[in-house]
């Protein structure tokens, strides 16, 4: 994902959902690239900053990641922590699951999961 400011996109990351860098890299085009690993799992997200492709604009339901939480509460109580808040939710699904969704600093949208 590309991002205008990746050292507050990688904190963000880090303070919100625990992810750890796994690797930084600079592309022989001058592409900033922070690779984060995503706890419990073999995914890694990668950020890319290009400061010569301008500034990152993301249009509203582009794209989003979802985070699996076991409880919706503590989450939401821990990024308020954090200084952040629920961008829309939780809501409750027919299935029974709980869903919300948390803004990363670009825009993208973040969804976590609450399942029964």
């Amino acid at each position: 994902m590309r991002v205008s400011d990746l050292d507050k996109t990688v904190q963000f990351y880090q303070d919100v959902f625990g992810l750890e860098i796994s690797r930084r890299h600079e592309s022989p085009r001058g592409s900033k690239l922070v690779f984060l690993k995503v706890p419990n799992s073999e995914e890694e997200i990668e950020l890319t900053y290009f400061p010569g492709s301008g500034p990152v604009v993301v249009q509203e339901d582009l794209m989003h990641l979802a985070f699996e939480v076991a409880d919706m509460n503590a989450f939401a109580e821990h990024i308020k922590n954090v200084g952040y808040e629920f961008s829309d939710g939780p809501t409750k699904s027919s299935s029974g699951s709980t869903f919300a969704f948390v803004d990363a600093p670009e825009g993208y949208e973040i969804e976590v999961i609450e399942k029964p």
